[in-house]
């Protein structure tokens, strides 16, 4: 991913200095979103369809149009470590290498937009705003892979699951109420933890009155200070 972003960069910044402001933040971004639409095809795909294979050539590159989409690999020993969850108007695929690191799946019924790789590649030679958005993505999946290695590595299994609600919160338009399209089997599979344990946090939470769980699949955020002090 860095890769790619680097020959993005590399390709199309060369001589070029953008200055940064909010509003031609603004305008490359719906530049970038028309160029996609105008690029794309519409693909709809049912709950627990494989968008793309582990291993498998990586030709296009997605955005999420409505549904949700998640990326897994299979480890060596048959468990399966979720890479990231990806929500509407997300984009996902983006790949270093010719081949797909991970697979990626829908979660519920799902459609996307599909952009040949080569195509977008191409169309970020010529056009500075295209390659600064690809720039952009690339490096929020970066920080992402960042901020997961330190959540695996120095979190316990509470800061996990804190941590995750609040990244859930943060990406939904009601940062206080919001629904979970993944599974608490997902949840698991994506902070390192079995599923009881998700539960068992989840359940510890909502006794202190930090959450309330309206039903399986919604959470309502009721302390959000405190509930934020749990994470590292």
């Amino acid at each position: 991913m860095l890769a790619y972003a680097q020959q993005v960069s590399n390709s199309a910044y060369v001589g070029r200095r953008v200055k940064p402001s909010e509003k031609g933040d603004a305008s490359a971004e719906r530049g970038f979103e028309a160029s996609l639409k105008l690029m794309g095809m519409k693909l709809p795909y049912a709950r627990n369809a494989e968008v793309y294979g582990q291993d498998e050539p990586a030709e296009y590159v997605y955005k999420v149009l409505k549904g949700s989409v998640r990326t897994h690999k299979l480890l060596d020993d048959g468990r399966r470590q979720i890479g990231a969850f990806y929500l509407p108007n997300d984009i996902f695929g983006l790949e270093s290498g010719a081949s797909h690191r991970f697979a990626a799946e829908a979660i519920a019924d799902t459609e996307v937009l599909a952009i040949k790789h080569s195509t977008l590649a191409s169309l970020a030679q010529t056009d500075a705003a295209v390659a600064r958005e690809l720039w952009q993505i690339a490096a929020r999946e970066l920080d992402h892979v960042h901020d997961q290695m330190v959540l695996l590595g120095r979190s316990s299994a509470q800061e996990r699951v804190a941590s995750f609600l609040i990244e859930m919160a943060n990406r939904s338009a009601n940062r206080t109420e919001f629904d979970l399209p993944m599974s608490r089997q997902d949840i698991a599979d994506y902070l390192g933890l079995t599923i009881e344990t998700v539960s068992r946090a989840l359940s510890c939470m909502e006794r202190k009155a930090f959450i309330e769980l309206p039903s399986a699949r919604k959470v309502r955020i009721k302390n959000r200070a405190a509930f934020r002090g749990m994470r590292l």
